[in-house]
């Protein structure tokens, strides 16, 4: 039987394994195509994929497991919940792969993207530099259709004219600018805060005016140090909350290499 073929994945050991491998595969069931199959490998062919211990990539499928995203089967195998609810948290553990996850597995519509002034909040991202390319997009929930947030991303000119529109509206910006463009990521720094839907997101994400929202902001740097992408994303408040996980150094993960 055709099984579904996850995403690569470059481990960073200052995180937990299982962690990282858990939304990596996380991103990747998120983001699939309606054709993909839904049986995944066997835990030892996703070890090996991921290039982890079978214990650490069992403790990342149970993580899928109680989220909902998969259902286990003794001597069936593995397999993506076709039915499941898009997770709602906003998790940040300082991994690329947990933003990519974070901002997969919902329909994406490109609303534009050209050329715009860089907003004087910004500037400091992005100095000397007059104008960006800003592409925005509308995520809706893959069941019900209804809105769920609305992004905008502020990119450096020479790197958006490497991006293809199309990938937007399957995979995160992140994901494009580090799988499709190639650009070198070496971090992301994120702020959440609660804020009023403005009369844009209020008629975008079909809520009332001035109704509570999330409101993100992702600063991604590439290996240079220099700012490429600054996301600017709005949930609805109605629909996601807000999770920190702080690893302490004395914590010993069993499961991990």
């Amino acid at each position: 039987m055709t099984t579904f073929a996850p995403d690569s994945l470059a481990l960073n050991r200052k995180l937990p394994l299982w962690y990282q491998v858990s939304q990596s595969l996380r991103a990747s069931i998120l983001g699939r195509c309606p054709d993909d199959p839904l049986r995944l490998p066997t835990e030892d062919a996703l070890a090996e994929h991921y290039g982890v211990s079978v214990l650490t990539m069992r403790q990342a499928l149970k993580e899928l497991e109680e989220e909902g995203l998969i259902s286990r089967h003794r001597r069936r195998g593995t397999f993506i919940e076709p039915s499941a609810r898009r997770g709602s948290p906003v998790r940040l553990l300082g991994s690329v792969d947990a933003i990519v996850a974070q901002q997969s597995g919902e329909r994406t519509t490109v609303l534009d993207h050209g050329p715009a002034p860089v907003p004087a909040e910004l500037a400091d991202h992005f100095p000397g530099l007059a104008e960006a390319v800003v592409f925005r997009r509308l995520r809706r929930d893959g069941e019900s259709g209804e809105p769920t947030n609305w992004a905008e991303n502020l990119v450096r000119p020479e790197i958006a004219d490497r991006i293809d529109v199309a990938d937007l509206a399957r995979w995160p910006m992140t994901k494009v600018l580090r799988d499709a463009v190639g650009v070198r990521i070496s971090r992301i720094t994120d702020t959440v805060e609660a804020r009023l839907a403005d009369p844009e997101t209020a008629r975008l994400l079909q809520v009332p005016l001035l109704s509570p929202i999330l409101h993100y902001t992702g600063v991604t740097y590439d290996a240079s140090g220099r700012v490429v992408d600054v996301a600017r994303i709005r949930y609805r408040g109605d629909r996601f909350s807000f999770t920190v996980t702080l690893e302490t150094e004395e914590r010993t993960d069993p499961a991990a290499d």
